[in-house]
């Protein structure tokens, strides 16, 4: 094989680079570039990393470090089959060393290539925490419940269910998804949120869960880049009956055993199923909640009726016997006294106390 020689050093090679040697060419061959100084921006609260003119939420510290330092490193284009590692140092809280290696081959040759940092960090607070801690909202979810106040555990199960769903709309990227305040009404609560869209999402879920509709309203506050700018409230109405609720529907008397989209209940005249949904249920009546029921004496058990003491009077009355009635004579059973007559429960249908 006939040699050459190379016009910069002499030296004699079996091939050019570039019309050096190999030696030569990757003499000047820059593999990477760093810069000796980089600057890092991170929210001090939610610790979003500031990156091309935006906020991101990637990880931890370390983890925004080496990310900004793999954004800011130049890999030549030539450069193939390339690995990367990267070391990083703490040096204090707001300043990082961190050591690239970077292994690539270069025109069918093996090339090394190593570079040193400096990361110095500043903490500040993202337009999303800015916006948070300064009250921002972009929507009020009103929580009212049909034809009476929300109780307390719905108050706080809604609260619940939107906190919830902001921490899951976070980490899939919607930065607005925050509660900014929580405001408790005589009728029930109001919830500020920084997000349009994420509020509608929460009254879906919550309707899903506890039944309801909810209806929306935007008020005009002002212009922005020559655009209307809104805010929507969320007027959102829980079903007016709950779970042991007992209402009287058309001349039957049901007890409520869930409520959402459809309402779901059993007779206490007959022991059949009920289905229903609260627009049907609109202008029936509520009698008791099985909260309300009182301990008597079983006195005996016929064929298709019971005789129990009336609580009140405790004179004997036949009533209706539940379907998998299996109490005996002589026991205590819970019973409803309303205006409508006396109904039998089983223990499972009354609350215990606690």
């Amino acid at each position: 094989m006939n040699s050459i020689t190379c016009p910069k050093c002499g030296k004699e090679c079996d091939k050019l680079f570039d019309s050096v040697c190999k030696d030569c060419f990757f003499e000047t061959f820059k593999l990477i570039e760093l810069p000796l100084v980089l600057h890092l921006r991170i929210c001090s609260s939610c610790g979003a990393y500031f990156h091309r003119s935006r906020w991101e939420n990637i990880g931890n510290i370390e983890e925004v470090v080496l990310k900004a330092v793999e954004n800011a490193l130049f890999i030549h284009s030539e450069a193939g089959d390339v690995e990367l590692y990267l070391e990083p140092k703490e040096v204090t809280p707001y300043i990082y060393i961190v050591k690239a290696e970077v292994d690539a081959i270069v025109r069918e040759e093996p090339v090394h290539a190593e570079a040193e940092t400096e990361v110095r960090v500043q903490r500040t607070a993202c337009d999303m925490c800015s916006r948070e801690s300064g009250g921002y909202f972009e929507a009020i979810i009103q929580i009212r419940a049909a034809g009476r106040f929300p109780a307390e555990e719905e108050k706080r199960r809604c609260t619940a269910i939107a906190s919830e769903a902001m921490e899951s709309m976070k980490k899939k990227g919607d930065r607005l998804a925050f509660i900014s305040d929580y405001q408790e009404q005589k009728e029930g609560i109001d919830l500020y949120m920084g997000s349009m869209n994420a509020s509608r999402q929460v009254c879906r879920l919550i309707i899903s869960e506890l039944g309801g509709s909810f209806a929306e309203s935007p008020t005009l506050v002002g212009m922005k880049d020559g655009k209307n700018v809104y805010r929507i409230t969320f007027a959102m109405r829980l079903p007016e009956f709950r779970p042991g609720d007992v209402i009287r529907f058309r001349g039957r008397i049901i007890q409520i055993r869930s409520s959402g989209k459809k309402v779901n209940g059993i007779s206490l005249e007959d022991g059949s199923r009920f289905i229903s949904t609260p627009e049907e249920l609109k202008g029936a009546e509520k009698i008791a909640n099985v909260r309300d029921a009182v301990l008597t004496v079983l006195v005996s058990i016929e064929e298709n009726a019971i005789l129990v003491l009336d609580p009140e009077t405790y004179e004997t009355v036949a009533i209706k016997k539940p379907m998998s009635f299996n109490a005996e004579a002589g026991s205590e059973i819970p019973v409803l006294k309303t205006e409508y007559g006396i109904f039998a429960l089983t223990h499972s249908d009354v609350p215990q106390e606690k």
